[in-house]
């Protein structure tokens, strides 16, 4: 009889670490040595706090039958996505959280094993998947941030799904302006070419979710002319700073946050 369990929690860990690695699709080759880290921590080069190791292996375990190839890849990406950056805040000197986040206190999970099952669906949901790694540093980011409680992570959760990967790079914009100055060519409110109307529309519906700095401009009376946004005076909203927080929105790469400026067509300076 303990052979037989001994033998169906040995399979259950392989299917988990299949999983993690089938992210390789998503996440790129790192996943592998993420999947070791999770199910094989001894011959770890680095360490994770054995309790988000945890969560993050049973979430692997959860997912292990999911049928749909991509699926299964961007589950095992998100959990792999979360492992490095937690990994990284320690380093940083940020570690794990104790103050009772990975704690059963009601029901049968912890705050952490919910963040962790909420990030795992949004991953699946999107096809996106360039979001995957920011969800998966979401994770990581609350884990080792005492100041957030599960109610404020799950709102940033909410906020991140109502915004596409271009919106999303926009924030990570706004975010850097100090060191990466926006344009200051004022946008046109409606631009003729499609791919330009796209992205501000994109833009106002940031400014109209309180994402984004200022609000939309209310029509001013007998019809005069409104000034012109321009890039360079958006700000970001506490709501802003939230989402740029903790999906850790620092590490869009810079050529996606110059692709996404080029959409909206500005003038080159």
């Amino acid at each position: 009889m303990i052979t037989g369990v001994q033998d169906y929690l040995d399979g259950e860990a392989a299917a988990g670490r299949h999983l993690v690695e089938t992210g390789e699709l998503v996440a790129g080759s790192m996943t592998r040595a993420v999947a070791g880290l999770l199910f094989e921590p001894s011959t770890a080069v680095v360490h994770l706090d054995e309790r988000l190791a945890g969560c993050l292996r049973d979430a692997a375990v959860a997912a292990a039958d999911l049928p749909v190839t991509w699926e299964r890849a961007r589950a095992g990406a998100v959990l792999s996505f979360a492992a490095e950056l937690a990994v990284t805040r320690a380093h940083q000197g940020r570690p794990v959280r104790t103050d009772g986040f990975f704690s059963v206190s009601s029901g049968a999970r912890s705050a952490a094993e919910r963040l962790i099952e909420d990030a795992v669906r949004a991953a699946r949901a999107t096809t996106e998947d360039r979001r995957i790694r920011h969800l998966g540093y979401l994770v990581a980011e609350v884990v080792v941030s005492p100041d957030i409680d599960a109610a404020l992570a799950d709102r940033a959760l909410q906020l991140a799904a109502s915004c596409s990967w271009r919106q999303l790079v926009f924030l990570a914009a706004v975010g850097r302006r100090d060191r990466a100055p926006l344009p200051l060519a004022p946008l046109d409110d409606e631009p003729r070419a499609w791919r330009a109307w796209g992205a501000r529309e994109d833009i106002a519906d940031l400014q109209r979710g309180r994402l984004l700095d200022p609000p939309p401009a209310a029509p001013r009376p007998g019809g005069a002319v409104l000034p012109r946004l321009r890039p360079a005076d958006l700000r970001l909203t506490r709501r802003g700073v939230l989402v740029h927080r903790l999906l850790a929105l620092d590490f869009v790469r810079e050529d996606d946050v110059t692709a996404a400026l080029a959409d909206l067509g500005l003038p080159h300076p």
